[in-house]
């Protein structure tokens, strides 16, 4: 395939573009956690461990800017906002799957 832009950034194969969407070290966790139902953002935070207030909102935000991540704001005191997956998102649901399964394969493989 030849090389194409996408939002003005220029991509050798759409392998590369998937994994500038949802790879990484923290886009696959949170929406992972977030394929059931709404999560609060103190709950995110708090269930992925080591991750920082700065990394976990820019991950958000992205996710939301790719149309992933639905943010829905509750106009209650104090602020209420959860984060859910939209139908987009839900489509990655089946590649985390199989990425899951790959790396338990590997693991067992390599123990």
């Amino acid at each position: 395939m030849p090389p194409f832009i996408f939002r003005d950034k220029a991509y050798n194969n759409p392998v590369e573009l998937s994994l500038d969407v949802i790879g990484g070290k923290w886009k696959m966790p949170i929406i992972w956690r977030i394929k059931d139902r709404p999560w609060r953002y103190g709950e995110l935070k708090k269930n992925i461990g080591k991750i920082t207030h700065k990394m976990l909102t820019e991950q958000l935000r992205e996710l939301e800017r790719d149309g992933l991540v639905h943010r829905e704001v509750y106009q209650v005191v104090p602020p209420k906002v959860e984060y859910s997956l939209t139908e987009k998102g839900r489509t990655t649901i089946p590649v985390i799957e199989q990425l899951r399964e790959w790396g338990r394969k590997y693991r067992d493989d390599k123990l």
